[in-house]
């Protein structure tokens, strides 16, 4: 649905600025034609749990690292999807009502989800790194009725904010009695219950419940990290979540019930909530891996044929293997970079381009010597990757074609449900972003913005239409903030940050406005520019404030000069240090400054790094300081508490 359903009408969402169309993306020739069978997420629920699939593999977990792999059919999924349901009836949860959940990826996390959604309740997911003060704004927000927590520590973070959320009735842990330390919660107004002891209600039928789910109901509602104020919530539709896998099976290879998925990111990310809900759709079987520290053992215990993961993630695996081979004797490394030479050009039909005669002649044994080796390491079943969330690096995408691994890298944001674009699985160009799925346009802005429409678009910000307004024009399109280019073929290439928010390797969005206003709080720091765009760690550029570390009885000079602060004592940043990690005790990890440099001279408009309005120029200041923010990637990060 587009952003005029619910309430807001166009003359509503109109926008004063005008923009001019400078260039239009399409996919070439005839599109792959999909049949849309199903209008809900519910429809394609109850055929598979009643089905020819209700003994079908759909879930594989571990209870700890010690055990094997457990596994749930179709079918049990949809009995606790039931029990679970007139459990949540039980409580009071009604159609429209909000139920959030803070947990890690797991069996209980997508049997809650379809429960409530059965009941026509809208599903609030939230990322377990979240602090108390986080969780209360989105509950409070949204105003949940319900809040489900996957274990103590989660539980310990719920107790906090209880007294601040008034909507809220009930808490589910889902962990068992025991290993909840307390079940006071400091309000007789909010009662605790274990996700395997809920209480059961006959009052509602399951399926004339699920059956009253209309296309344009609210499914879910995802909130942004935050990144440029206030956290938002993105309303979208049963229509934008169906329209986007439906658009998606045209952009990948076929998928059935055959394939694996290994997952790994948490399911609160939309780009791995859709994707759980595109593989149940195909009918396919789901591993959970136990942590992103355990992927590589998972690949082999899984053998999965397709996985979806995060440009740091193949970054890591493109390491480990770069140094499997620096370690080889010379006589054998020689017999691998062969392999990959002729691999690179076998890699080439991923691209749409023709093989080298040789290179086919060549490939079997390069397979055997070397190629095949390298994907045992994953299983040795993975037909392909799919990256997003960030931009995947040209380097590491041809070299995984290389070992016959292709990566099908896209683009999107929450608003679009979340997939805008992807790469053709037999035409991929590396350093873009793919081409619109087939039900989706993206369009240039005259200043480069990418703009896109489609049935997949948000139906707005939850509670905040101006928001709504700010990025849904007229017409439909939604301005994504991202400015990028679009070449002769029709392949999108994101180019920059319209507002500079960075996306880091792992997929996480961070604010550096917000941690950099956090840490200047320090009386020692003048000036603080984040860096962490496209990068694994967020670092920091400081201009000290050197009257303040004097007046802490430091000797420092008050003109160091043009260099560094090269041959002073360590005591200023280890001063600093302690500072920032006071400050940053509450912030989430991937947004903790791990390593900082500082700087000899101030930020200032005379000397270009400061604009008139005093905002600073961040690409000057990096181009200025490029080495040395290079070597603070150079080394390990400091482990930040």
């Amino acid at each position: 649905m587009g952003a005029n359903d619910k309430g807001i009408s166009g003359k509503d969402i109109a926008t004063n600025v005008r923009q001019e169309t400078i260039g239009i993306a399409s996919r070439d020739g005839p599109h792959h034609t999909v049949t849309n069978h199903y209008t809900t997420l519910l429809e394609p629920f109850l055929q598979h749990t009643t089905g020819v699939l209700k003994d079908h593999v759909y879930l594989r977990y571990k209870k700890s690292h010690s055990e094997p792999y457990q596994s749930i059919t179709y079918g049990q999924l949809g009995e606790e999807v039931r029990r679970v349901f007139a459990g949540f009836a039980a409580l009071g949860v009604q159609r429209g009502d909000r139920v959030a959940i803070i947990s890690e990826s797991r069996p209980e996390w997508l049997i809650a989800e379809f429960a409530a959604m059965a009941l026509g309740a809208i599903w609030v997911p939230m990322f377990p790194t979240l602090m108390p003060a986080e969780i209360a704004f989105i509950v409070n927000d949204c105003g949940a009725k319900a809040l489900l927590v996957s274990n103590n520590l989660q539980f310990g973070k719920a107790k906090k904010l209880v007294t601040d959320c008034p909507t809220l009735e009930t808490i589910v842990v889902f962990n068992s009695e025991s290993e909840v330390r307390s079940t006071k919660v400091g309000s007789d107004r909010v009662k605790v219950v274990h996700f395997q002891k809920l209480p059961s209600s006959e009052a509602l039928n399951f399926e004339a419940e699920a059956k009253k789910t209309s296309v344009g109901d609210i499914v879910t509602i995802i909130y942004t990290s935050g990144t440029t104020g206030s956290p938002k919530g993105v309303m979208l539709s049963h229509r934008n979540v169906m329209s986007n896998m439906e658009g998606a099976l045209a952009a990948i290879p076929p998928l059935t019930e055959k394939d694996i998925a290994l997952s790994f990111l948490p399911l609160c990310h939309a780009f791995e909530h859709i994707a759980a809900h595109f593989f149940f759709y195909r009918g396919m079987t789901v591993a959970f891996a136990e942590s992103s520290e355990t992927v590589a053992d998972n690949l082999l215990e899984i053998r999965p044929t397709i996985m979806t993961g995060v440009p740091r993630f193949y970054e890591r695996v493109y390491t480990r293997i770069m140094r499997i081979r620096k370690e080889l004797s010379p006589a054998r490394r020689s017999i691998f970079d062969w392999a990959l030479r002729v691999g690179e050009q076998c890699g080439m039909a991923f691209e749409g381009k023709p093989v080298p005669f040789w290179a086919k002649l060549q490939r079997p044994l390069a397979d055997v010597l070397v190629l095949k080796k390298v994907r045992a390491r994953t299983g040795g079943r993975i037909r392909f990757f799919v990256s997003g969330a960030a931009a995947l690096s040209p380097e590491v995408g041809r070299a995984f074609a290389t070992f016959g691994l292709p990566i099908i890298e896209g683009y999107g944001l929450t608003e679009a449900a979340p997939v805008l674009s992807a790469n053709p699985y037999t035409k991929l160009k590396w350093g873009t972003v793919g081409k619109p799925l087939p039900n989706v346009e993206i369009k240039l802005a005259e200043d480069g913005e990418i703009l896109a429409r489609g049935p997949n678009i948000m139906q707005g910000y939850y509670n905040q239409p101006d928001a709504t307004r700010d990025v849904i024009d007229m017409d439909g399109w939604l301005h994504t903030g991202d400015v990028g280019a679009i070449d002769s073929e029709g392949y999108l290439k994101i180019t920059d940050r319209k507002k500079h928010i960075f996306v880091s390797t792992g997929g996480k969005n961070i604010s550096p406005a917000r941690i950099e206003s956090l840490l200047g709080e320090s009386r020692f720091i003048d000036q603080i520019m984040l860096v962490g765009d496209k990068r694994p760690f967020c670092t920091a550029l400081i201009v000290p404030d050197v009257a303040a570390l004097q007046e802490a009885g430091l000797e420092f000079p008050s003109h160091p000069g043009n260099g560094q602060w090269e041959g002073m004592d360590e005591k200023p940043r280890a001063l600093i240090q302690v500072d920032i990690e006071r400050l940053q005790s509450d912030v989430a990890s991937y947004e903790r400054v791990r390593r900082f440099t500082l700087l000899p001279e101030p930020f200032t408009i005379e000397n270009g790094m400061l604009t008139p309005t005093l905002k600073i120029r961040r690409k000057v200041a990096e181009e200025r300081y490029r080495d040395q923010i290079n070597a603070m990637y150079q080394v390990r990060p400091v482990a930040t508490v």
